[in-house]
């Protein structure tokens, strides 16, 4: 009997034993994988990272098309003279450059052909195009009023002196006025007056005719759309021709007010008188796709001009 308790004795002994072994060898087992793992982990989030931080920037390596406004187009005037595309007073604008007849034109084609460039009005810029920074600066209404964006121009009227109708003058008078000049601002421009607030309690009747630059156009409507709030027997008609355009209507009659996108000239100030009603940034456009965001305002003139044809070569 003794014989056989020892012997149980000792199976739990032996079976008390192996099991703590295992016990130990399975806590390594996890240690060890857990370890591995680990490591694995740290080697694979390594390699990731500096996979990412070493990948090359994706450009795009495709011939530019470069969007440029019709003749007479006093968007066209400031852009080339600010940016030297104009040089000794010849336009050297690409001569394969695709022609637009007005800032929706250019949106259009920009927003459509991944390899374009263009350049519109500032207040027009909507969210179908990307303006690029012009040497580091953006365009916006803040830093042309700055003067840190450099690309940009006065909106003036023109109108023979002492030849207008009452309701001309008026709708000048407003233009001008504190009303007006909210107008301006709102629609993405920047006021440069505000004198006093339209007080013409005189209900008046007639038609003012308007006629020129298809950038100066739209915020026009908008302030005739305020002024009829207050004045709704007189018809404000606008016509958009471009700037040059304007200005010969105003001069032989064609329209009491003339539009223009840029300064007017002295030959054209000698036949009529010219007053800046907002001032405007001129932004330069790609497609949303493309990965161009900051030009420098030479890489413009060399682009426009055909020194640089594809995009490959901007920033070298």
């Amino acid at each position: 009997m003794k014989r056989i308790k020892g012997l149980v004795a000792l199976l739990l002994a032996v079976l008390f034993v192996s099991a703590t072994l295992a016990a130990c060898g399975g806590d390594n087992a996890t240690t060890e994988t857990t370890e591995t793992t680990t490591e694995t982990t740290t080697e694979t989030t390594e390699t990731t990272t500096e996979e990412t931080t070493n990948a090359p920037a994706e450009g795009l390596d495709e011939q530019i098309l470069v969007v440029s406004r019709e003749d007479g187009s006093g968007t066209r005037t400031a852009f080339t003279e600010i940016t030297g595309v104009m040089k000794d007073d010849v336009d050297n604008t690409l001569a394969q450059a695709q022609i637009s007849q007005g800032t929706n034109e250019v949106i259009t084609f920009v927003s459509t052909a991944k390899a374009a460039i263009g350049y519109i009005s500032l207040g027009s810029l909507n969210d179908t195009v990307k303006a690029v920074d012009i040497d580091g600066v953006q365009a916006t209404a803040e830093d042309v009023n700055s003067g840190a964006y450099k690309i940009a121009r006065p909106f003036n009227i023109c109108y023979k002196d002492g030849q207008l109708s009452k309701e001309a003058q008026d709708f000048i008078n407003f233009i001008h006025s504190v009303e007006g000049q909210e107008v301006v601002e709102a629609e993405g421009y920047i006021k440069v007056s505000g004198e006093g607030n339209y007080h013409n309690t005189e209900k008046l009747t007639g038609k003012v005719t308007v006629e020129g630059s298809t950038s100066v156009g739209p915020v026009m409507a908008k302030i005739a759309e305020a002024y009829n709030a207050l004045q709704p027997d007189v018809v404000i008609e606008i016509q958009e021709n471009g700037s040059s355009a304007g200005v010969k209507a105003a001069i032989e009659g064609g329209a009491e007010i003339g539009m223009a996108s840029r300064e007017l000239k002295d030959t054209e100030l000698a036949e009529v008188k010219g007053e800046v009603i907002a001032q405007d940034g001129i932004a330069v456009i790609v497609n949303k796709e493309n990965p161009v965001s900051n030009l420098t305002i030479d890489e413009v003139r060399q682009i426009f001009v055909g020194e640089i044809g594809n995009w490959n070569e901007v920033g070298k």
